[in-house]
């Protein structure tokens, strides 16, 4: 039976239970998380599907079901989860900031589809970025693409928070960044206690923005309206 990289087995995760363990800033992948091809993980996790699907008591022989295994593989391979793949990250090109902007850069309101790592259920919210140049700037759609590429995994709320601002400080060579993400939670909107008002917020602060005075800049600027 395999063993995660914890000395967990398989065979103790029920004894987890509803208990929601959080590990670290990093993704929990095993070391052979790659092996596989893309293709191959496809075709194994449709006969998976199917195996659930049967075992509901659905009948896969209805033209409205007999494509559905295939469909979830795919889309959780090439969609929901293309970011565990460090391939599909994307290249955070810099520049230098030739202009001298020393200000605060915000990019708000960055849509966030993911997935919640206990429930596999939808995380669906809004992420709100910010940095301050230390030299070197980034396209404003790489901010965006980065918030995708670690939002399409298993995620649990805050990791995702983490991940951002590290990928962002590593690129800019800088710890002034920082990320506020307000999502909602399908395992708790749905399922569970049912509350469809109830949001998430998380925030990551690094460098010049653990400072209040900095923070309140970027939390004023998130509350701006965009008058388009």
């Amino acid at each position: 039976m395999f063993e995660g990289k914890n000395g967990m087995s398989i065979d103790n995760i029920d004894e987890i239970g509803e208990n929601h363990i959080a590990t670290s800033a990093q993704t929990p992948l095993r070391e052979d998380a790659f092996e596989l091809s893309d293709s191959e993980k496809i075709s194994i996790i449709q006969d998976k599907v199917k195996d659930i699907l049967i075992t509901l008591g659905m009948d896969l022989t209805d033209d409205s079901l007999q494509g559905t295994p295939k469909r979830v593989a795919k889309a959780f391979v090439n969609e929901l989860f293309a970011g565990l793949n460090p391939a599909n990250k994307p290249e955070l090109s810099t520049f230098e900031n030739t202009y001298k902007y020393g200000e605060m850069l915000v990019e708000k309101n960055i849509v966030v589809y993911s997935t919640c790592e206990h429930h596999l259920l939808p995380i669906i919210g809004r992420a709100h970025v910010a940095y301050i140049s230390k030299g070197k700037v980034i396209g404003l759609s790489k901010m965006n693409r980065i918030v995708e590429h670690f939002a399409k995994r298993p995620q649990v709320q805050e990791r995702l928070t983490m991940q951002v601002v590290q990928a962002l400080q590593e690129a800019l060579g800088t710890d002034d960044v920082a990320c506020v993400i307000d999502a909602k939670h399908l395992c708790v909107n749905s399922r569970g206690i049912q509350d469809i008002e109830s949001s998430t917020v998380t925030a990551e602060y690094g460098g010049a923005f653990k400072k209040k005075e900095v923070r309140r800049e970027l939390l004023d600027y998130i509350k701006l309206e965009t008058n388009v």
